[in-house]
C-alpha cells in the first residue's frame, strides 16, 4: 500500500507559495480610476486586504488542512529549513507587535503558545521564603 503523494516536490516549489502568502498578507495599496496611490487624512497610503502572518495562515495558504500538518512536514529533511524560516518570519512579525500598544496583548500570548522559548520566566523565589527564624526558645 503506497502512502499519498508529497504535497510539495522541492523546497524550491514551496518557497514560491511562501514568498506569495507573505506578499499578500501585506495586502493592496489602493488606488484611484487613474493609478494614483490614494492616501488617508494622515498622508500614509491606504492599504486594503492587509492580514498579520500566522503559522496556521501560512499552513493553509500551502494548502495543508491544519497548521499540525505544517509542523509535520517540517520534519522532512529537505523542507525543514524552508519551513522553518517562514515560521521565524511569522515570529518576527509578532515579536514587533509587542512594541504597539494594540497588538502586545495577543502577540504575547501567540510567542508562549506558538513559539519555543518564550514562556514567561517564573520570578525567581527569596531562597528565606517561608522560612521563620527564632531567636531565643522560651521554656514553660
Amino acid at each position: 500500500m503506497a502512502g499519498r503523494p508529497p504535497k510539495f516536490n522541492s523546497a524550491k516549489e514551496m518557497q514560491r507559495l511562501i514568498d506569495k502568502y507573505f506578499r499578500d498578507c501585506k495586502g493592496k495599496v489602493l488606488k484611484d480610476k487613474q493609478g494614483k496611490v490614494m492616501m488617508d487624512k494622515w498622508g500614509a497610503p491606504i492599504v486594503i486586504e492587509c492580514r498579520p502572518p500566522t503559522v496556521t495562515g501560512l499552513a493553509l495558504a500551502l494548502g495543508f488542512n491544519s497548521r499540525q500538518s505544517l509542523l509535520n512536514y517540517q520534519g522532512k529533511k529537505e523542507f525543514m529549513d524552508t519551513i522553518t524560516r517562514a515560521k521565524s518570519r511569522v515570529e518576527c512579525y509578532t515579536e514587533e507587535r509587542l512594541f504597539d500598544k494594540e497588538g502586545a496583548a495577543g502577540a504575547k500570548f501567540s510567542l508562549r503558545n506558538n513559539f519555543k522559548n518564550w514562556q514567561d520566566r517564573p520570578e525567581e523565589e527569596d531562597e528565606t521564603a517561608g522560612v521563620v527564624v527564632i531567636r531565643e526558645i522560651k521554656k514553660t
